[in-house]
């Protein structure tokens, strides 16, 4: 899920940041520069985990300020495909479900991904409002945000960002995950906790 990246930049140091020591200066640019930032094909930018190397210090005319190359870590969240992770339930509508980890909630479970069958129908215990549940063995298992949930990443896209937006479209994420939950153990944990008692039960 998280994974180290060496990466070589060209780093302009602002003046008033020269009184520091230069690896925190230099760390306090890179922090400004890609913390919270996604970069394509690699992922989004948890810290700047180290600095490898830094060079130049040169001044160019006209500019107080000096420019460096510099070489460092930066630690990225990038899961694999077909990587099982953990997140929680942000919202759901008839497209599917949007889960979170709390740090990235960009994580999508379409329709076609979800356990088979599946609703989306309002539900009595939750003031009518609209769920998704999984019918297995004439049972309606809610899907909710009480419970972790479970899912398998499926896919992982950087899409281009959009010349034009419309007002009403959702606001543009530079990083998506496609996740899926139809596969044995996958969704709610409370699902599978059930399965466990009843299994016990039997035995």
């Amino acid at each position: 899920m998280f994974n180290l990246s060496l990466i070589e930049h060209k780093l302009r140091l602002p003046p008033h940041l020269l009184s520091l020591p230069l690896q925190d200066a230099v760390k306090s640019v890179l922090e400004d520069l890609f913390l919270d930032k996604v970069i394509a094909n690699l992922g989004l930018c948890v810290s700047v985990y180290d600095i490898r190397d830094i060079k130049g210090g040169i001044i160019f005319p006209g500019d107080g300020a000096s420019t460096y190359t510099v070489k460092f870590r930066l630690l990225l969240f990038r899961p694999f495909v077909g990587e099982i992770i953990t997140a929680k339930l942000k919202e759901a509508d008839a497209n599917g479900l949007r889960l979170s980890l709390g740090f990235f909630d960009d994580i999508y479970v379409p329709v076609h991904l979800l356990p088979n069958p599946s609703r989306f129908e309002p539900d009595p215990h939750n003031g009518y409002q609209p769920m998704w549940t999984w019918e297995f063995d004439g049972e309606k298992l809610p899907i909710d945000e009480t419970d972790e949930i479970r899912f398998r990443v499926h896919g992982v896209n950087y899409p281009s960002i959009p010349l034009e937006q419309p007002e009403s479209s959702k606001p543009f994420a530079p990083m998506v995950i496609t996740g899926s939950l139809d596969y044995d153990g996958l969704g709610p944990m409370s699902w599978w906790q059930q399965a466990e008692e009843v299994d016990e039960e039997a035995a």
